[in-house]
């Protein structure tokens, strides 16, 4: 008997590189919070860096905000998170970041504790114009002792201060990192997360680069 004649072409064989990927994802996974005030710029940065399409929770905001809401300094601004953007880079040698931006309205806090569990740190989004919108973010990863860095944004309208003078403003301990950043540039936002990570591994005990 003869066998039936196939047209279908060989199955690629994927190289061993390619097979670990595939079978085994990435060699080493971190979750990170992207956090701050409302309106900083979590979900630009998040959506940044992200090599999925991200998963974003925004609604319009209505007439219910107000009074609500604080709004001073982003007037202009129609959408807000209500639950949390998600996405993730891969860095070098294997190590993935999942990335959960937490809301920035008071009202939606309560979703904090869910988002922190199993975090190997935090990015704290800070606007110059609105500093204060950041102290909420700080004191909550001190209480915690979560590892965090503080990256500015910087918005094309607003003052520009070097990392001292805003680490006096924010009144942040010396060794927390400070970084100026523009949360719509991938390179930017990349860089804000790999000092995260080494600043974490630092307080963790390890000396390993990313």
């Amino acid at each position: 008997m003869n066998s039936a004649r196939s047209d279908s072409p060989p199955a690629a064989v994927a190289s061993p590189d390619e097979a670990d990927d595939r079978e085994d994802g990435p060699r080493v996974a971190l979750k990170i919070l992207v956090a701050g005030g409302f309106g900083v710029g979590k979900t630009t940065l998040v959506g940044a860096v992200s090599e999925i399409r991200p998963l974003r929770t925004e609604e319009s905001l209505t007439d219910a905000s107000v009074g609500v809401d604080d709004l001073d300094g982003v007037a202009a601004k129609t959408t807000t998170t209500v639950a949390m953007d998600f996405g993730r880079i891969t860095l070098r040698d294997g190590v993935a970041i999942y990335l959960f931006g937490t809301p920035g309205q008071e009202r939606f806090w309560f979703m904090w504790n869910e988002l922190s569990r199993g975090a190997l740190g935090a990015v704290v989004l800070a606007d110059t114009r609105r500093l204060t919108a950041s102290f909420a973010s700080i004191d909550y990863f001190e209480r915690k002792g979560t590892p965090f860095v503080v990256a500015v944004n910087c918005f094309d309208n607003a003052d520009h201060y070097d990392p001292p003078e805003i680490r006096t403003a924010l009144d942040i301990d010396p060794h927390v990192p400070i970084l100026l950043c523009d949360a719509r540039h991938t390179v930017s936002a990349k860089q804000v997360l790999v000092s995260l990570v080494e600043h974490a591994l630092r307080l963790a005990g390890g000396t390993r680069r990313v």
